[in-house]
């Protein structure tokens, strides 16, 4: 039940190691950093508006602006060579306590983007 709460009722998501929703835990590519990092800048076209770009650290944040608007920030870790991390964040600015889904929903298409461009791997292997 709270799964199912936080899920739909909230305003927020965002993914992690070891999220108990099996669609936002951190997902693994088998590419360069830069390859990634370019993937996830081309996935939020204009009228998006990438706030602040650091490769340095690896982030992104952009403000989106398609059926909703949203706050993302992307991060991008390179964990070896040719092996990266990426996490996301969305906050939805909805004018209301929740988004009824959609900081989920944006973030798994984002990770279906990524998963038909990149091999994904297991670090646990």
């Amino acid at each position: 039940m709270k799964g199912f709460i936080s899920k739909y009722f909230s305003n927020h998501s965002e993914t992690s190691e070891e999220h108990r929703d099996a669609s936002l835990k951190t997902r693994y590519y088998k590419a360069k950093r830069d390859e990634i990092f370019s993937a996830v800048e081309e996935m939020f076209p204009s009228p998006s508006e990438k706030v602040a770009v650091s490769k340095e650290r690896g982030e992104l944040t952009i403000k989106y602006k398609g059926k909703r608007k949203a706050f993302v920030v992307a991060t991008i870790i390179m964990v070896r060579p040719f092996q990266t991390a990426v996490d996301f964040s969305v906050t939805t600015d909805s004018g209301g306590p929740i988004d009824f889904g959609f900081s989920r929903s944006l973030i798994v298409d984002c990770y279906d983007k990524l998963d038909r461009q990149f091999p994904q791997y297991d670090p646990n292997q």
